[in-house]
């Protein structure tokens, strides 16, 4: 069993870079694994969690005890609109950047931990991204601003490929 698991892992392994491969003039982030994206931001590296569908995007980093340095999560969306994020049981606090479809920075927060964490969103602050934004990274609360992250930024994503993959 270990070594059909092996050897499914080691096909994966070189299959999952020609599914996933990015189109000439890409960014060349690298794939961890197919839920973890390593992406530089302001010359730091991070290894983002992947929220690609609604199951993923509304647990985000809820009940998390505590968030890497170098750590976070990325919110994909099949669509570019205004939206609105929630602190919905989430024990620390965190960093959030909104993104348009280019990767530019349209409005960043510094998220605070709700007083109520599981009381319902309607209940709950909301952080609006004020412009619209097809994606949204979270990291650890005051990494945007060490970074000196500013809007008009732009992240550099496999944009593309991020589009396709959200649902």
């Amino acid at each position: 069993m270990v070594a059909r698991r092996m050897f499914i892992l080691s096909v994966l392994a070189v299959l999952f870079p020609l599914a996933s491969g990015c189109s000439k003039g890409e960014p060349s982030e690298q794939m961890t694994d197919g839920s973890h994206l390593s992406v530089t931001i302001k010359g730091e590296t991070f290894n983002l969690e992947l929220a690609l569908n609604d199951e993923t995007r509304i647990q985000g980093l809820s009940d998390r005890a505590e968030i890497a340095p170098d750590g976070g999560m990325l919110f994909a969306f099949s669509d570019e609109k205004r939206r609105m994020f929630v602190m919905r049981r989430c024990l620390v606090p965190i960093d959030i950047v909104y993104l348009d479809a280019q990767g530019e920075a349209v409005w960043m927060h510094a998220m605070q931990v709700e007083d109520e964490p599981n009381a319902p969103d309607n209940r709950l602050k909301q952080y609006d991204s004020h412009h619209p934004a097809q994606f949204a990274i979270e990291v650890r609360d005051g990494t945007l601003r060490r970074l000196g992250l500013r809007q008009g930024d732009r992240v550099d994503l496999p944009l593309e490929d991020l589009k396709r993959r959200a649902q």
